[in-house]
């Protein structure tokens, strides 16, 4: 069965190309005797499968079917391709290799770092048939996914939906790519995969008589206008179905374009535009369009190229189609040009992995013009390191080991003397290689130096080393910072913002910076900062008594002010306090304020005994109005509940008396508890208390109190 098939392979190809493949397969079959796959088959059938999607199913030559057998026979001791170098080629020594580290790479997180790993599978293929050689590896795992186990599976999906087919799209390998997608989905939502394969499956032969019959009516119409046109059938695939569904939420009924119509016409590049739309005008004669999904990409393409008129016609079954219309030029640019490559559907334009994609496309497409060199010149302007417990990183080439400790955490680089690669220990100014293994080495006294930043390369390293150099330099400010908040602590005394800004000018400084280092160094003496914050605060407390003396001599009592309906007591404004939203009938006190007026308090408020204390001067008695209150005053209830029930009977009981709820909401406590904050208006503390005890006989209610 074996032999079989390596014969069929070597068949593709001329005896000296055979005679290498079967010297590469033989060794493939001395290194891995006695190993086998998940089913118990022999491993060798792997790469025996993946040598034949190589040579049959991508045509590369047989440098690369040799290549397969060589990484499986030397991937897991890489020694070996040292002794058979005088056997192959070097273009076939250096794919092994490369693959070898391809197998390598552990990603630790695909889903969060899959354009790194993208990347990083580029850097090392920059023969572009290593790639396509992996991508044929990983289909061969995907078509045979179901044996391996289940936590195998799901990380092999989870990578070649997120790696391998984004790459896979971008260099144009679309078989591929729309196989990998249905594989993944296969085992991704097996339900929705055979569900969607199965509705295909039995509308296949109506699809080809819908071909017949749409373009039967349109034939002559066409070659009387002497159009030429090749016609063609797209059914989508399962995954690009599943796609859609997700996207639009849609069943697989409403999904109009499963099927798909293409006009493919033969126009010169000047009547490129006239004869598409001729076109669409012969269609939409002969069948009713849908003009909400008319999609004109020909006056105005798409960003990545892509031009093509689509629309969705219903013939006279009452069946929707979508018919595209473009001509040779557009399609080519659609299947095998830039608008392929980028941005379709979804995938991201990867700009540094340019060049690479269009020397893969041209491999495959036979229109390969640059050389290995100059491609492997142009990818590999980054380079991929791994922190010890594999989480990938990537840094400009050149990056040194100082640059790689600032891209893990700015502490680290600052205090980084050096790294481990491998076994071996390098300094800091060690460069990097793709595929190394870093393990950074600190040490507490460490600081940064100027001499850093001639070898760094990284921006993130060098702006965090010119920061940590200028607080050396700013040391000295620091220090009259400090000498500064010592002394205002032992003062009693704050600097307010507008306070220092105002020193700043006064000393004819730019920065407050400045203004420390001067205090540091003795230029500015710190009891001057002393002497100019007392003779403000003499001044404040002037204004102040001033104010308190005016506003109260223009009351109406000399004992009491009186609390009513009005918003002002005579000339003076008044307001209540909101960190405790006095209620009509609470026991209150005044306090008078520079800019506000009077706050109004409770005297249970819990700033009560701070104001009353330090600030006697500035409280003034007040008393409520005689009579009640026509105003709602705002306050405010916490209410800790055992029950979701006991929420809304918090809301009936507030609701029978009279109060009005503006805010209402709840919240999980501990213990399984509901925290219910309910801010409310009454007219006075009578009604609240009235609320209160009514809430207090709830069942399911712990506790209620006034905030």
């Amino acid at each position: 069965m074996m032999q079989d098939t390596i014969d069929k392979i070597c068949a593709y190809y001329g005896d000296s190309d055979a005679a290498m493949i079967r010297r590469a397969y033989e060794l493939a079959c001395t290194t891995l005797e006695g190993k086998i796959r998940s089913n118990n088959h022999p491993f060798i059938e792997h790469p025996l499968a993946v040598a034949g999607i190589v040579a049959r199913e991508l045509g590369l030559g047989a440098d690369a079917v040799a290549a397969v057998f060589l990484h499986e026979a030397t991937r897991m001791e890489n020694s070996i391709l040292d002794t058979v170098k005088g056997s192959f080629d070097k273009a076939v020594i250096d794919m092994a290799t490369s693959l070898n580290k391809i197998s390598e790479i552990k990603p630790k997180d695909t889903r969060l770092e899959a354009d790194r790993y993208r990347k990083l599978i580029a850097s090392y293929s920059s023969d572009p048939k290593v790639f396509l050689i992996k991508l044929a590896d990983r289909l061969e795992i995907m078509r045979n996914l179901s044996i391996l186990p289940k936590s195998d599976q799901a990380r092999k999906n989870a990578e070649t939906i997120l790696l391998y087919v984004p790459l896979a799209h971008q260099t144009g390998v679309y078989n591929v790519k729309s196989e990998l997608e249905d594989l993944w989905l296969k085992y991704a939502d097996p339900e929705q995969f055979r569900a969607i394969s199965n509705q295909l499956k039995a509308g296949e032969k109506e699809r080809e008589a819908l071909v017949r019959e749409f373009v039967r009516p349109l034939e002559d119409k066409l070659r009387q206008k002497g159009i030429k046109y090749t016609l063609k059938a797209r059914t989508k695939s399962a995954y690009s179905i599943w796609r859609k569904m997700q996207v639009q939420d849609i069943p697989f009924s409403k999904v109009y374009d499963v099927f798909a119509i293409r006009f493919i016409i033969d126009a010169p590049l000047d009547k490129e535009k006239d004869l598409c739309w001729e076109v669409y005008s012969l269609v939409t004669e002969e069948y009713e369009p849908d003009t909400s999904r008319l999609r004109d990409w020909i006056t105005v393409p798409k960003p990545n190229g892509y031009q093509s008129l689509q629309i969705t016609v219903k013939n006279a079954r009452g069946q929707f189609l979508e018919v595209q219309i473009r001509t040779e030029r557009m399609d080519y640019e659609a299947e095998l040009g830039s608008a392929a490559h980028w941005s379709y559907k979804g995938v991201k334009k990867e700009e540094s992995l340019r060049h690479w994609l269009d020397m893969v496309h041209g491999l495959i497409s036979g229109n390969a013009q640059e050389s290995y060199e100059q491609v492997d010149s142009v990818i590999n302007q980054d380079v991929f390191v791994f922190t010890p417990n594999g989480e990938l990183r990537q840094l400009r080439a050149g990056a040194t080991v100082l640059d790689f400790a600032f891209d893990i955490h700015s502490n680290i680089g600052l205090k980084c003397t050096g790294a481990k690669i491998g076994s071996k220990m390098v300094s800091i100014k060690e460069k990097l290689k793709t595929g190394d293994v870093v393990e950074i080495l600190t040490n507490k006294n460490q600081k940064p130096t100027a001499g850093w930043l001639d070898f760094v390369v990284t921006s993130k390293a060098k702006s965090k080393i010119k920061q940590r150099l200028k607080e050396e330099e700013n040391k000295m400010a620091r220090e009259g910072k400090q000498l500064l908040e010592r002394r205002l602590k032992n003062w009693k005394l704050e600097l307010p913002d507008d306070d220092l800004t105002y020193l700043v000018k006064k000393y004819k400084f730019r920065t407050a910076n400045e203004l420390f280092s001067a205090l540091g160094s003795g230029t500015v003496d710190v009891a001057e900062i002393k002497t100019y914050l007392l003779d403000k605060a003499s001044h404040v407390q002037e204004a102040v008594e001033s104010h308190v003396t005016h506003a109260l001599r223009k009351t109406e009592s000399s004992d009491y002010l009186v609390i009513g309906d009005n918003s002002k007591l005579k000339n003076v404004d008044y307001k209540m306090a909101r960190c405790c939203n006095p209620v009509f009938g609470d026991e209150v006190f005044g306090f008078v304020t520079i800019n506000d007026g009077i706050k109004i308090h409770r005297m249970s408020c819990p700033n009560a005994s701070r104001l009353l204390t330090l600030y006697p001067h500035r409280v003034q008695k007040v008393r409520w109005k005689d009579d009640a209150s026509t105003n709602s005053f705002q306050t405010t209830l916490r209410c800790i509940v055992e029950s979701d029930s006991a929420v809304n009977e918090v809301i009936s009981t507030i609701s029978m008396f009279k109060a009005s709820i503006r805010a209402f909401y709840a919240k999980d406590a501990r213990n399984g508890e509901k925290e219910v904050t309910a801010t409310i208006y009454v007219p006075s503390n009578l009604e609240l208390d009235k609320i209160m005890a009514s809430l207090k006989k709830l069942k399911d209610l712990r506790q209620v109190t006034r905030q």
